[in-house]
């Protein structure tokens, strides 16, 4: 039977249901609230100076959540139900999508009500509610917790051959750190605005000792092996989230226009090489289980082997460790000396 390990934490920027009330419209005065008591074409709106802040989030039992011990808002262990999808339009008539989550306490009733938006929100603006999705919530979920390469990217091949990912099929033979030589499983690709949470990060070349741009979604790990232990972290083997180092020169938020992202799965959750730099395949969980097709899902049943016996856990660096300019070249020299 295999082993349940914890699955990574995953940090989301999140405004707190009170800070986003109806301006217009039947809830006027009224906080965001559960699907059921929404209106469509009401008007919400954020306060001057509202900031998002971070919610951390774990799988849970029963496709629930729960909130993680590092979080910045919620009671850390607490349930976290997904509610709903959300679209509004804002006056320029740009969509904005967003996701409901509702904390619960122990005794089952609501502590908390909180909206993830997957495109940025901005203060004293008016978002017209248009849509309300009571169906779909864990598929865009599942999208965001997905850990994704972009269109463009070289992945190495068994034969060492550095083929472009859009490039690569059902069944071909890619170079692990770990295992050897395996089989890609499953292949997916989406194309989303490049906004918000799904504004990819770029590596520039050359940062991690890479020689062309690795361009991956925000909380993409890659896989760093210290010869010494520049950040602090106590141990050599580690999986830095590419958000944590981004410095706004060689490591960069490339937001706006469309993204085509893409999704690499196999058998066990593995580390590959994707333009030189040991990076993560998609790992299985109840947050991510949802964007696979119905019928692989049933195949892969609840307990994954090499997903729920995760290989790599704790080799997560926290990210106060990263919190500096320098982070990005600190590990470079980390993994060369």
């Amino acid at each position: 039977m295999a082993r349940v390990r914890p699955a990574p934490a995953q940090s989301l920027p999140v405004f707190r249901a009170e800070d986003f009330c109806a301006t217009d419209g039947a809830n006027m005065g009224d906080p965001l609230s559960f699907a059921s008591e929404l209106v469509l074409d009401d008007v919400y709106e954020l306060p001057y100076g509202t900031l998002a802040q971070r919610l951390s989030v774990l799988p849970g039992k029963d496709n629930l959540f729960r909130i993680a011990p590092e979080t910045e808002v919620g009671t850390p262990g607490a349930t976290l139900h997904l509610d709903c999808a959300l679209s509004f339009m804002s006056p320029d008539g740009a969509m904005h999508d967003a996701l409901l989550l509702v904390e619960v306490d122990e005794a089952g009733a609501v502590a908390d009500i909180y909206l993830l938006p997957l495109t940025a929100l901005g203060t004293k603006l008016e978002y017209r509610l248009v849509g309300i999705d009571t169906k779909n919530a864990r598929q865009k979920f599942a999208q965001v917790a997905c850990v994704s390469f972009t269109r463009g990217t070289h992945i190495t091949m068994s034969s060492g051959e550095q083929r472009l990912i859009e490039d690569l099929r059902i069944g071909d033979r890619i170079l692990t750190r770990d295992d050897g030589i395996q089989a890609i499983r499953w292949i997916s690709q989406t194309t989303v605005r490049a906004m918000g949470e799904f504004a990819p990060i770029r590596i520039h070349a050359g940062t991690l000792n890479n020689e062309h741009d690795l361009i991956v979604s925000p909380d993409h790990r890659l896989f760093i092996y210290q010869r010494s232990d520049e950040v602090g972290a106590g141990r050599s083997e580690l999986l830095v989230k590419a958000r944590h180092l981004v410095n706004g020169f060689t490591v960069t938020l490339m937001e706006g226009g469309f993204v085509d992202y893409f999704q690499l799965l196999f058998d066990s959750h593995q580390i590959i090489y994707a333009e030189g730099i040991a990076a993560e395949t998609m790992l299985i969980d109840p947050r991510t289980k949802p964007v696979l097709p119905e019928e692989l899902s049933q195949a892969l049943g609840e307990v994954i082997p090499g997903h729920s016996d995760l290989p790599h856990a704790g080799l997560d660096v926290n990210e106060a460790l990263l919190n500096r300019p320098d982070a990005a070249e600190l590990l470079r020299k980390a993994s060369t000396r």
